[in-house]
């Protein structure tokens, strides 16, 4: 089997998940396209252009697949995912290419749909399930050098954002139990990998039920200037609990989490009293604003408006001293007229983060807006809009980088540059990218014996340089996060 992985990090995530079925049921991987016996694509349908590059990715393989039907080489391909749950008719009947079609909560039954494709029919389950978790399946890890990993804590989404299809593609939220993503922490840990993010689509309002004692527990508060569409549950263990329990695992690994809702922090102090307090989970946190205009959001259905996310932003700045911040943004979403344009513009200004993931908007069958609203931006004026939004960011987070020159950061190294083989490459604590000379060092763990720095070690940089996007600087030492937080 050869899988390729397109979209965000669920679906890296995906990819291990179905991975580990594939292999459990005696399947093996190949690396070479020309291998395989089985292609599966694993998809995104958040924007218009990733399903597009999926459609020119299956036009490549129409011409593989007939070339191995003439060599009498049978080839079965499989789209995964999102797409395949938004778009299950089209694909099963556009060319008669694909053999297979598996939502996201059909991983499980990918050896029953490939033999059934194996006698030459097409198979599809998109059956969205309300309790699939895949909690007992331990995904096969196959991100950068084993260093950092991803554990997905929760899948689907109830916030019902006008802009958003996930909750189509992905059903309703549902969270896994605390023990099984507990199991995983440990077994990375085990293997030697120095950082897990915590991963889903909206990881601080899960909700663990599956411990009896804690099903009776109060249901969250929203603070002033937020609001949801839906009811806040009773019961669970909550995120604040999962985070705290999953920071004591290894003091060496340091902790993240993506992506969570601004509604959902007012009432949980707690987690970002774990962020401040806690070494190993990283100051640095994801606050995806959309837009910067009250109107917008309400267009939007974010459940707040302008003043109280930039309440929430400065709340966070004074309980987490250094914390660096990341945000989503949408250009052009249906309505927004050039005054709204020119507020998200000033809260990049106001608010200058360090990581941004800035995009044109692209309307989405199912969703609120597709049925309740126009998309009545032009192209071009999206496309300026954009343009405009990433100026700004560069600018701000330059400036915002540049205020580290001279600091020393702590990095974990994962690997060589990309640009150069003489250099290194790895991530400080606020996720931004650092890259220093590969030389030798001091290790700090008293010997001073020189030592090369490889992927998993915590190198000191003094930081040098500074772009919109990366640091660079000089190491000083190899050292470890512990002993790091213990001279700051």
């Amino acid at each position: 089997v050869y899988l390729e992985t397109y979209g965000c990090q669920m679906n890296v995530n995906d990819t291990e998940i179905a991975w580990a079925i594939l292999q459990k049921n005696g399947y093996a991987r190949t690396k070479e396209l020309d291998e395989a016996d089985v292609i599966l694509l694993v998809t995104c349908s958040v924007r218009e252009k990733a399903e597009q590059a999926i459609w020119n990715r299956l036009r490549h393989l129409k011409a593989l697949k007939a070339r191995r039907q003439q060599a009498r080489l049978p080839l079965r391909i499989g789209i995964l995912g999102c797409m395949a749950e938004r778009l299950k008719e089209e694909i099963l009947h556009r060319e008669k290419l694909v053999d297979i079609v598996a939502g996201p909560d059909a991983y499980r039954d990918l050896p029953r749909l490939l033999a059934v494709a194996e006698s030459g029919q097409q198979a599809a389950n998109v059956l969205l399930s309300l309790d699939e978790t895949y909690a007992d399946i331990l995904p096969v890890q196959t991100s950068a050098g084993g260093t950092t990993a991803f554990v997905s804590i929760m899948r689907g989404c109830d916030n019902m954002c006008s802009y958003c299809i996930v909750p189509f593609t992905r059903g309703r939220e549902r969270s896994r139990p605390i023990a099984s993503i507990l199991q995983e922490v440990r077994m990375l840990s085990d293997q030697g990998v120095k950082e897990v993010t915590l991963l889903g689509q909206n990881v601080n309002s899960f909700r663990d039920m599956s411990e009896v004692q804690f099903q009776s527990a109060a249901a969250p508060v929203l603070s002033r200037g937020f609001s949801t569409v839906y009811k806040a549950k009773p019961g669970g263990l909550r995120f604040a609990h999962l985070l705290d329990q999953v920071s004591r695992i290894d003091p060496e690994m340091r902790i993240r989490f993506t992506s969570p809702h601004p509604k959902d922090f007012p009432d949980e102090a707690s987690v970002l009293q774990l962020i401040q307090e806690r070494h190993n989970i990283c100051k640095q946190l994801h606050l995806p604003a959309q837009s910067g205009s009250t109107r917008v959001l309400e267009a939007m259905r974010r459940g707040y408006t302008r003043e109280a996310y930039l309440e929430l932003v400065h709340h966070v700045r004074e309980s987490i001293p250094g914390v660096r911040l990341s945000s989503d943004f949408i250009a052009g979403f249906c309505g927004e007229t050039e005054e709204d344009h020119q507020q998200t513009l000033s809260l990049l200004r106001e608010v200058r983060y360090n990581v941004g993931f800035l995009f044109a908007y692209s309307m989405r069958q199912k969703t609120r807006a597709y049925h309740r609203l126009q998309d009545d931006v032009p192209a071009d004026i999206k496309k300026r809009r954009l343009e405009e939004l990433i100026t700004v960011f560069r600018e701000e987070a330059a400036r915002a980088n540049e205020a580290m020159v001279g600091q020393s950061q702590l990095v974990l190294v994962e690997g060589p540059s990309k640009r150069s083989a003489s250099e290194l490459c790895g991530r400080n604590d606020g996720n931004i990218k650092v890259i220093f000379p590969d030389a030798e060092i001091e290790d700090a763990a008293g010997c001073k014996a020189l030592v090369r720095a490889q992927p998993g070690d915590y190198v000191l940089v003094k930081v040098t340089s500074a772009s919109s996007q990366t640091l660079k600087g000089v190491p000083l030492c190899r050292t470890s996060l512990s002993r790091s937080a213990a001279c700051h």
